[in-house]
Formats: C-alpha cells, structure tokens, sequence
C-alpha cells in the first residue's frame, strides 16, 4: 500500500498539470512531510504574493508583506483542507496581510511629505478607490463579486479564476457580465463616493 507522501509526489508529477504549477499538489505533498516540494511551494508561493502586493501596495512595502504573508502561510498551513483550491487560501492570508500592512503603515507615520520636493506619488487617491470598490463590491454577489476582482482586477485568465473559485469559465463569465451591469446600475444612482465610504 502506498504512503501518503507516495501519494502525494506522484500527484505533484503527474501530467494533468505539467504545463503549470499544481498548488493543491504541492501543498499535499508538503503536508505529508516532502520538504522539496515545501522549499518549492513557498518560492511559487513567493512569487505569486509579490505580484500580488505590487498591485496593492506601494514598493517600500511589498517585500515585508510577503514575507509577513509566508511566515502565516508557513503557521497556518496545518489549517489547509487538502481537496480544496490552493489559491484562494492563499488570497485570504495576503489579503489580511495587506490590511494589517497598511493599518501598520498609518500607526507609523511620523511626517508629511511634500510630493512636489521628494517626487513621491501619493497612493491617497488609490486607497481611496479600494475603498469604494470595495463597498461596491460588497453589493454584489459573491461569485460575481470574485469573477471581477480575479479576471478585471487581477489579471487572471478565465480559466485560473475557474480553476481558483470552483466556478466553470462559463459561470465565471456570466458572472463577470452580470457583476459589471449591477456595478453599472449602482453609478447610474447617482451616489455619492462620500455615501459609499461609510
């Protein structure tokens, strides 16, 4: 009878993912104790948490976020539910990650800088809109909601954010067309931003 690690090192080779990373796989085997496939895991982990806080946060941040957001992925890990998507969890742990990033970064400002003497842009303006979005975002339906952040936002395929949410790229489609015409309907009320941020 194979071991488990047996196991989950043929599912982390087989040929139903060699043309991408199969998360799931890796987190398998890494659960089961295959430290290469950890070592691994937390490299593409890495790489995709940089892409991830690069469009969230400003640069002087990025590098603390992943690394605050690996070390949770390293203490939670025993908290992964093996057959279900690997990404999303991920997205959870470095969204906290980011919150807390940017809740540090106010407790720890000490000076206003002037941009026209240090040419350094603001990120006010984008903080700003994260928030109406996300308050229009919190209208919407969930699946409708995660289609347009991963697909419109992110830049995932349709196929990654089927892969990630459990939806087919059908659904996932529909769900962005739908989104997008609520998100629309939501505008044409006329509402203010100031209403939006609460």
């Amino acid at each position: 009878m194979a071991s488990q690690l047996e196991i989950a090192r043929r599912a982390a080779t087989s040929p139903r993912k060699s043309a991408g990373y199969d998360w799931e796989a890796a987190m398998a085997a890494s659960l089961a104790g295959d430290a290469a496939a950890y070592r691994r895991l937390l490299e593409e982990a890495g790489r995709w948490l940089r892409r991830y806080f690069a469009r969230r946060l400003s640069p002087e941040m990025v590098d603390d976020a992943v690394q605050e957001a690996l070390t949770a992925l390293h203490l939670k890990r025993a908290t992964f539910e093996p057959g279900r998507p690997f990404l999303p969890w991920l997205a959870a742990i470095a969204r906290f990650k980011g919150v807390d990033s940017l809740r540090s970064a106010g407790r720890n400002r000490t000076e206003e800088l002037d941009e026209g003497l240090h040419g350094v842009a603001s990120h006010e303006s984008a903080s700003l809109s994260g928030i109406v979005m996300g308050r229009l975002f919190d209208r919407l339906r969930r699946p409708q909601a995660d289609a347009i952040r991963l697909v419109k936002l992110q830049g995932f395929s349709v196929r990654e954010a089927a892969a990630m949410t459990g939806q087919s790229e059908a659904l996932i489609k529909v769900n962005i067309h739908r989104g997008l015409a609520a998100l629309k309907t939501f505008f044409g009320e006329g509402e203010p931003a100031a209403d939006l941020i609460g």
